[in-house]
C-alpha cells in the first residue's frame, strides 16, 4: 500500500488513456490475433502444453493463497475470473487497485512487464487471440507475487541467520530494558563464540594451507617434473643407447676376436715354421754327429765344430728366447681374451637384466660361448633377427602408452587448473576471514581495554569506598562512645522526667476526675433540658396543627374534625 501511494505521488493521478493513445504506441487488439504479427516473447504461451503448465502453476498459487474463484479451466476461463485474478495478484504484490482498467497498465509499465496488452483487449480477455497474452501476464505476475512473499517472509530469517546481527539485536534489546547483566553475559558469550570460531577458522586455514602446499608441490612437480611419457621416452632412449653401446662393444669385441684369431693363426704358422726349422736343424745335427763320428777329427775341424756348435747353441738360445716371447705373448693374449670375455659376460648379464625388465620376447637371453667363432655363436643369440624386432615392438608399445598417458594428462592438467582456481578462491576467502578475524580481534582488544579501564575504575572506587568505610567506622566508634555517654545522661534525665511525669499524671488524674464529675453533671442538666425542649416542641406542633386546620377550614371549607 505504501508502494502504491508512493507511485501515485510520483506519477500523479492515473488518467484513463483512450484507445487511440494506446493504438499510437502499442499494437492493437487485431495485432494480437492468430493472423497478426505477435511478439515473439508470447509465442511459448500459444502452445497447448505450455498453457497447461502455466495454468497449473497459477491454480497452485491461487489455491495455496485461498483464492475464492474457481480454478482456471484447461481451455478458456471467463472474463470475470481473469479480472478477479488480476485484482488479486495486484493486491498480492502490494498494488491494491479499485479501478482495474486504469491501474493495471500503469503497474505493468512500472514493473517493466515484458508482455504488452492494451485497454481494448481487457473487454474480452478470454478471446482465443487475447487469452495467450493474458495468460503470460498472469503467469508473470504469479512469479512476481511468489518472489515478493518469499522476500517478505525470509527477511527476518536472514537477520537471524547472521550471528552478528542477532548479537546486536539481543544486546540492544537488553540495553533498552536496562538489563546490564544480560548485556555482559551476551558480550562474554559472543566473545567466546568468536574465539571458538577464530580457533576453528585457524584450524581450517591450517588444513587448507597444508592441502594448498601439497597441491602447490604437486602442481609444481607436474609443471616442472617430467611427465610419464617423457620418463618412458627417456628410459627408451637410455635403453636404445645401452643397446647401441652393447652393439658397439659386441662389434668391437668381434673385431678384436677376429684380429686375435688372425694373430693366433700367424703365430701358429710361425710356430709351425719354427718347428719345421727346428726339425731340420735337429736332422742336420744328427747328420753332423754321424759325420763327426765317422770322420777323424783334427784340431781345425774341432775348432770349426766348436764354432759351429757355439753358433748352433746361440741359434738355439735365440729360438728358445723367441719361443718364450711368443708363449708370453700368447699367454697375454689369452689373459686379455679372458678378461674381455669376463667383461662381455658382465655386459651380457646387464643386457639380460634389461631384457627381463623390458619383457622382450620369450626367454631371450645372451648365453656366451667361448668356443664360438662368429659373434652370433659367441653371444648365443642373433641381434638382428631376435633382439631388434622385440625392441621395435617395445618402442611401438611405448609410443601407444605415451599417447594414452598424454590423453590422461590433459584432464589432469584441467583438474590442476580448476584446483588452482579453487585454491585462489580459498585464498581470497581466507584473506576475507583473516580480515574479519583481525577486525573482531580489534573489537575484542578494544572491549578488553574498556573492561580493564572499567575494572581499574571499579578498583579505585572500591579502594575509595574502603577508605570511606574505615573513616565511617572510626566515626561510628566515636559516635558510639558519644551515644553511650548520651544514653547515660538520657537515662538520668529520663528518670527525672519520669518522676515529673508521674507527678503531672497524678495531677492530671485528679483534674480528670473533677472534669468527669462536671461532665456527668452537665449531662444530667442537658438531659433535663432536652426533655423540656421536647415537651415544648410537642406542644408547639399541636398548636401549629390546630392553627393550620382552622385556617384550612376557614379558607376552603374543609372539615378536618370528621376525618380526624
Amino acid at each position: 500500500m505504501k508502494r502504491q501511494k508512493h507511485y501515485q505521488r510520483d506519477s500523479g493521478p492515473p488518467a484513463r488513456d483512450s484507445d487511440a493513445s494506446f493504438a499510437s504506441s502499442r499494437p492493437s487488439s487485431a495485432g494480437i490475433g492468430r493472423g497478426g504479427s505477435r511478439s515473439q516473447i508470447t509465442d511459448p504461451y500459444t502452445n497447448r502444453e505450455n498453457q497447461s503448465a502455466a495454468i497449473r502453476v497459477i491454480n497452485d498459487y491461487l489455491s495455496s493463497h485461498s483464492f475464492q474463484t474457481l480454478p482456471f479451466p484447461p481451455k478458456l476461463p471467463s472474463a470475470k475470473d481473469i479480472t478477479d485474478t488480476l485484482r488479486f495478484l495486484l493486491s498480492a504484490i502490494d498494488y491494491p487497485t479499485l479501478k482495474l482498467e486504469d491501474d493495471l497498465f500503469l503497474v505493468l509499465k512500472f514493473l517493466n512487464c515484458p508482455f504488452k496488452i492494451n485497454k481494448s483487449t481487457l473487454r474480452s480477455p478470454n478471446s482465443p487471440h487475447n487469452w495467450p497474452t493474458y495468460l503470460a501476464v498472469i503467469h508473470w505476475m504469479v512469479q512476481i507475487a511468489s518472489y515478493t512473499r518469499h522476500v517478505s517472509h525470509d527477511s527476518r530469517a536472514i537477520v537471524e541467520s547472521n550471528t552478528m546481527y542477532a548479537y546486536w539485536l539481543n544486546s540492544y534489546l537488553s540495553y533498552m530494558h536496562g538489563d546490564d547483566d544480560s548485556v555482559e553475559a551476551l558480550d562474554r558469550e559472543f566473545v567466546e563464540k568468536l574465539e571458538r570460531e577464530r580457533d576453528s577458522v585457524r584450524e581450517g586455514v591450517g588444513v587448507l594451507e597444508g592441502s594448498f602446499r601439497d597441491l602447490e608441490v604437486r602442481a609444481e612437480r607436474l609443471r616442472t617434473g617430467p611427465t610419464e611419457k617423457e620418463g618412458l621416452e627417456k628410459e627408451r632412449r637410455m635403453l636404445e643407447e645401452d643397446v647401441g653401446k652393447f652393439q658397439a662393444m659386441i662389434s668391437e669385441f668381434n673385431g678384436r676376436i677376429a684380429a686375435m684369431d688372425k694373430v693366433i693363426e700367424e703365430k701358429e704358422r710361425e710356430k709351425a715354421a719354427k718347428e719345421e726349422e727346428m726339425r731340420l736343424i735337429r736332422e742336420e745335427n744328427e747328420e753332423l754327429r754321424k759325420k763327426v763320428d765317422s770322420q777323424t777329427v783334427n784340431s781345425r775341424d774341432a775348432e770349426r765344430m766348436k764354432r759351429e756348435l757355439v753358433a748352433v747353441e746361440r741359434d738355439i738360445n735365440k729360438a728358445e728366447t723367441e719361443r718364450n716371447e711368443w708363449e708370453e705373448k700368447a699367454w697375454d693374449l689369452d689373459s686379455s681374451i679372458g678378461q674381455k670375455f669376463k667383461e662381455l659376460e658382465a655386459v651380457a648379464m646387464d643386457c639380460n637384466q634389461a631384457i627381463r625388465r623390458l619383457k622382450l620376447g620369450n626367454n631371450l637371453q645372451y648365453v656366451l660361448n667361448a668356443k664360438g667363432s662368429t659373434p652370433g655363436e659367441i653371444l648365443g643369440i642373433d641381434y638382428k633377427s631376435t633382439i631388434k624386432p622385440a625392441l621395435e615392438a617395445f618402442a611401438d608399445g611405448i609410443k601407444k602408452n605415451s599417447m594414452a598417458k598424454l590423453e590422461e594428462l590433459i584432464p589432469l592438467q584441467q583438474q590442476a587448473s580448476e584446483m588452482a582456481s579453487k585454491i585462489e578462491g580459498k585464498k581470497n576467502r581466507i584473506a576475507a576471514l583473516q580480515s574479519h578475524i583481525e577486525e573482531v580481534e580489534g573489537q575484542c582488544s578494544l572491549l578488553k581495554k574498556e573492561t580493564q579501564d572499567y575494572t581499574d575504575r571499579c578498583a579505585a572506587e572500591a579502594r575509595k569506598m574502603m577508605e570511606d568505610v574505615q573513616m565511617e567506622a572510626h566515626n561510628l566508634d566515636i559516635m558510639e562512645r558519644e551515644a553511650a555517654e548520651l544514653l547515660k545522661a538520657s537515662e538520668m534525665k529520663l528518670q527525672e522526667v519520669t518522676k515529673q511525669t508521674d507527678d503531672e499524671i497524678q495531677i492530671c488524674a485528679r483534674e480528670l476526675f473533677t472534669l468527669v464529675d462536671s461532665v456527668s453533671k452537665h449531662k444530667e442538666y442537658m438531659e433535663s433540658k432536652l426533655s423540656e425542649m421536647e415537651s415544648d416542641l410537642s406542644s408547639t406542633v399541636s398548636a401549629i396543627a390546630d392553627a393550620h386546620r382552622g385556617f384550612m377550614s376557614a379558607q376552603y371549607g374543609i372539615n378536618f374534625g370528621a376525618s380526624h
